[in-house]
């Protein structure tokens, strides 16, 4: 038995002695790789296994913030077994957006991608290549252009008064209204009607169901820890959090599925066709210009119902949240839209042009509260970035939470101040803070820049300013007794509230009487 013993302890200090030196051979050899190359700086202690995952808190944007303090603007994190280069201000954003744009035009998969069933289908995570185009040329002419534009106007009419009615219906009974679920169902109405505008009223149950799923899957991804994303518990799933995900994504997909053969089976040759037409159609066909399968498809619509919660949605609560704990914002907005509107008509799209304050408001709330807080590239090819050598297939986040609230940009940074957005000085905002909202002021990137930038951004602020145009027109917000609304932000890389948006309305002007 001692000898056995004796033998064991050998065994484990020959073992112990052989890890370690892998270690450090492979940070001699990384260090060797590098030393020919200038490289962005990082922290110093990198640990095995996991990197620098032990310097990074639930909330991702606000971690890689903390360190871009110290370790500058460009700055290298590792977490598990990948690195990352992180930019943190405008100066870099502008070499990436601008300089670098064709080198940093593809993106990757961030997140559980693991416990997906699509791989590698997605349009939003899609390379810069002939799919991403083609998909990228359809969005634009079956969802923001041409006859889709006033479909798009009629649309958020329409839901926009549906929302008033539901939160009527709170108002007149006395009770609390969940504007969480109240604004994600109505952005995700606005996507399912765009996306299958000729039979979306058939499919009513069916969309409320995937709804509920995307919701489902968000929250359970939202569980999943940095450690359980990047570091050595990716692959076990400890807490079941990632089989849930999956489970979640089939329901979803077999929902979906009832979806596509009923449309497939009742196509309308007649007509214009939309989007989802045009998708079931090129899915199979040898001619088409690119291979269009059905995951793609299923994909597709998983990705628009996602970002209609995480960025649209998200952004209409963000908004109502800063409304309702700054009074005499909201008080202004209101006295704006009745001045410009009139007592008797609710606030609709061709009365924005003449609200240059909720234009203001709808600005300061992307800046403040941005839905996408960081963005994801990748280099194609070897550059230079700030000095710095950028070998292809290196990874980029843009901290676009950080650039936003850039100390050096803007004035006040954390704070909540629409002035700055307004033309006339006079009214508190100065030449300074007149920002483009294009991507081509690489201080105020809400919707990233370059030729990644999102494609939907000119619509997703249209209802930005018409709801909480109607919301402010329409309600007096109340919140448990007087207190302010929780604005803490969820874990992850979103930019969502951490706490659902629950509060009473109490009736200020009803447009249907």
């Amino acid at each position: 038995m001692a000898v056995t013993n004796l033998d064991l302890t050998r065994y484990t200090f020959y073992l112990t002695i052989f890890i370690t030196s892998c270690f450090l051979l492979r940070a001699l050899f990384a260090r060797l790789a590098n030393s020919s190359s200038r490289q962005p700086p990082s922290p110093p202690l990198s640990l095995p296994v996991i990197g620098h995952i032990y310097l990074l808190g639930s909330s991702l944007p606000k971690s890689f913030q903390t360190l871009a303090r110290r370790y500058g603007p460009l700055m290298r994190i590792r977490m598990g077994a990948s690195t990352y280069l992180v930019a943190s201000d405008a100066a870099v954003a502008k070499e990436i957006l601008k300089t670098h744009d064709a080198k940093f035009s593809s993106r990757f998969e961030m997140g559980p991608v693991q416990y997906s069933i699509y791989k590698q289908t997605g349009f939003m995570t899609a390379p810069y290549g002939p799919y991403y185009r083609f998909m990228k040329r359809l969005c634009l002419t079956r969802l923001f252009a041409g006859s889709q534009l006033d479909q798009f106007r009629h649309i958020l009419k329409e839901e926009v008064e549906r929302l008033v009615r539901s939160v009527s219906e709170c108002s007149g009974e006395g009770r609390s209204c969940d504007l969480t679920g109240e604004l994600t169902t109505l952005s995700n109405n606005i996507i399912f009607r765009m996306i299958m505008s000729k039979r979306y009223s058939k499919f009513v149950e069916e969309a409320r169901e995937l709804r509920r799923l995307v919701v489902e899957i968000m929250e359970l991804g939202a569980k999943l820890g940095v450690s359980e994303v990047f570091g050595p518990l990716k692959w076990y799933d400890l807490f079941g959090h990632g089989r849930r995900l999956t489970e979640a994504m089939r329901r979803y997909d077999g929902v979906l599925e009832k979806v596509l053969r009923d449309y497939e089976e009742n196509i309308d040759e007649g007509g214009e066709s939309d989007l989802l037409e045009m998708l079931l159609e090129s899915c199979g066909d040898g001619n088409a210009e690119v291979e269009v399968t059905r995951d793609h498809i299923k994909h597709f619509v998983f990705e628009m119902l996602m970002a209609s919660i995480d960025t649209m949605s998200a952004a209409l609560q963000w908004a109502m949240a800063n409304l309702i704990n700054h009074r005499a914002v909201f008080k202004k907005l209101r006295d704006e839209i009745e001045s410009a509107v009139g007592p008797a008509k609710l606030v609709g799209e061709p009365d924005t042009q003449n609200l240059p304050y909720l234009h203001a408001v709808a600005k300061e709330t992307l800046r403040l509260h941005t839905p996408t807080p960081l963005i994801f590239r990748e280099c194609s090819r070897d550059c230079k970035v700030m000095g710095y050598d950028v070998k292809a297939g290196t990874r980029l986040l843009m901290n676009v939470y950080a650039i936003m609230r850039d100390p050096e940009a803007w004035r006040d940074p954390d704070a909540f101040v629409p002035e700055r957005f307004l033309v006339n000085p006079s009214e508190g905002g100065s030449q300074l803070d007149q920002i483009e909202t294009r991507g081509r002021d690489f201080s105020y990137l809400p919707f990233g820049g370059g030729r990644r930038g999102c494609i939907g951004a000119s619509h997703a602020s249209m209802v930005v300013q018409v709801v909480v145009g109607a919301l402010t027109q329409c309600f007096d917000w109340e919140v448990n007794g007087g207190q302010k609304v929780d604005i803490n932000v969820g874990s992850g890389f979103s930019g969502a509230m951490a706490s659902p948006l629950v509060c009473r309305p109490i009736t200020h002007f009803d447009p249907f009487k």
